[in-house]
């Protein structure tokens, strides 16, 4: 009856199934563990406020390429958004990642962007010539003074180790700019939808090819045989049945909190020092500019 199985009703899964049906006229059918469509981009309306809230953590759409961009937008328009992060250190609000602004504030100082470049130059280790961990890559890329103020106490959080039993390859995609550019990616595309990405998605499992069953878990010895092909885009771990235990890297625990009108006038605040107990709040009205919320 089918011709392909997808495994995951996320972003991955729906986009393998829209093309596949358009463009192969195949069926498929496209299962899903959890009782929702949308994976982790599930998007709904909170019932007392209205705000659409991103269930899993916020997402924001961006790429470098037009095609893609205008892909997405086939299905729901992508409103402009830029992701400015701040971060709350020792009682200040500084702007990440790192940049001019952050590195002045940080040191009282007003470099331009040549002078700022040779101060930090200035800080790295001189001692570590090929860094083994995430902590030897930070102290040789921005010195001890911004690692342990900005990356230090944020990292052992979020991975729940020292920073030092990390790779380095971590850190290297985390950029430091020497201009004012606060932009946290540097795609030219960069957006949220403005009905939220259960539309999307739903839009895009909306195929006459295409079956979609919630509540349904992979199962290799059930479903191996029944198709001539299957794509997998589920968690690593639970693809092997988590054999080799759980991944560390998926540990991220949300708390819900209700507020009256502006709680924090950013979507996105980090809190980088170690003695706060949670890594960031995210203020979910904020993630669409586009609507009015009291609370």
């Amino acid at each position: 009856m089918y011709d392909y199985l997808i495994v995951g009703a996320g972003f991955s899964g729906a986009a393998l199934a829209e093309r596949l049906s358009r463009n192969l006229k195949c069926r498929m059918l496209v299962i899903d563990a959890r009782n929702h469509i949308g994976g982790n981009c599930r998007t709904e309306r909170d019932e007392s406020t209205g705000v659409m809230i991103h269930k899993y953590g916020p997402h924001i759409f961006h790429t470098d390429k037009k095609e893609i961009w205008d892909y997405v937008n086939q299905f729901d328009r992508f409103m402009p958004f830029i992701n400015r992060v701040k971060a709350v250190h020792n009682g200040e609000v500084y702007s990440l990642p790192v940049n001019l602004h952050t590195i002045n504030q940080f040191f009282r100082r007003s470099f331009t962007p040549g002078e700022a470049q040779e101060f930090i130059r200035s800080l790295s280790a001189k001692d570590i010539a090929e860094p083994k961990n995430f902590e030897e890559q930070a102290l040789k890329f921005i010195g001890r003074e911004l690692y342990e103020s900005f990356f230090y106490g944020y990292t052992k959080k979020q991975w729940g180790c020292e920073p030092r039993e990390l790779p380095a390859s971590i850190l290297k995609r985390l950029p430091v700019r020497f201009n004012y550019n606060d932009n946290y990616y540097d795609h030219p595309y960069q957006g949220i939808p403005q009905n939220g990405y259960t539309y999307v998605i739903e839009k895009m499992l909306a195929q006459p090819q295409v079956e979609v069953r919630l509540n349904t878990p992979f199962n290799p010895n059930e479903h191996v045989q029944k198709f001539r092909h299957i794509f997998f885009t589920g968690a690593l771990d639970s693809f092997f049945n988590f054999k080799y235990g759980r991944l560390s890297y998926r540990t991220i625990f949300f708390e819900r909190h209700e507020a009256a009108g502006d709680y924090q006038g950013n979507a996105v605040i980090n809190y980088v020092d170690e003695t706060v107990p949670f890594t960031r709040i995210h203020e979910h009205k904020h993630f669409a500019p586009w609507e009015q919320h009291e609370r």
